[in-house]
């Protein structure tokens, strides 16, 4: 990306979803309008224990979906009816920050959530109480930039949207502004 490029979704907020955002919830300061903070997607891989091809498949396909190498996350404890041990890799994730932020989320309202299979809109019960929003998708081949002929297995993801909004209100107001296709 280039140093004079700005995500459609940033200059989006900064033009028109922070003004209704200030509007809605009477503000006196711009910068107590919630905003976006990080975005986090994890994907669990239990299949990695048996065949750690799995896992650099996963990696890969994490990688081409985010644009961001993503870190491998390992076991904490054993548990023998699993056959996992202690710092065995089980899973990968990312956190986005910024540009790469908003094109993820981009592509994740306008691209991957219409893509979806029987898709009825999100929960919108899904917030943490702090303005936080937790999703999860059951097939990561949603995303343009898997090519279904090479994939060898399909893997769910879990997706953590973080705002700096206070409230679940407030959370799901900036949200809405953004695309989110929230359930009545």
């Amino acid at each position: 990306m280039s140093e004079n490029y700005t995500p459609r979704l940033k200059t989006l907020y900064e033009k028109s979803i922070r003004e209704k955002l200030i509007g809605q919830f009477s503000y006196t300061n711009k910068l107590q309008a919630p905003r976006l903070d990080k975005v986090v997607v994890n994907m669990g891989v239990g299949e990695a224990v048996a065949d750690s091809k799995k896992m650099r498949s996963a990696l890969a396909d994490l990688a081409a979906i985010t644009g961001q190498k993503p870190k491998e996350t390992k076991s904490r404890k054993s548990i023998a009816s699993f056959k996992l041990r202690d710092g065995m890799t089980i899973g990968c994730m990312v956190t986005l920050r910024r540009e790469r932020m908003y094109e993820f989320v981009d592509r994740l309202t306008t691209i991957a959530l219409p893509r979806v299979k029987d898709f009825r809109g999100l929960n919108g019960k899904s917030f943490d109480g702090r303005g936080n929003f937790a999703m999860g998708i059951k097939e990561h081949i949603v995303f343009p930039e898997i090519n279904y002929d090479n994939v060898d297995q399909v893997w769910g993801m879990d997706i953590i949207v973080c705002t700096t909004a206070r409230t679940n209100e407030e959370a799901k107001a900036l949200l809405t502004e953004f695309g989110f296709p929230f359930r009545n």
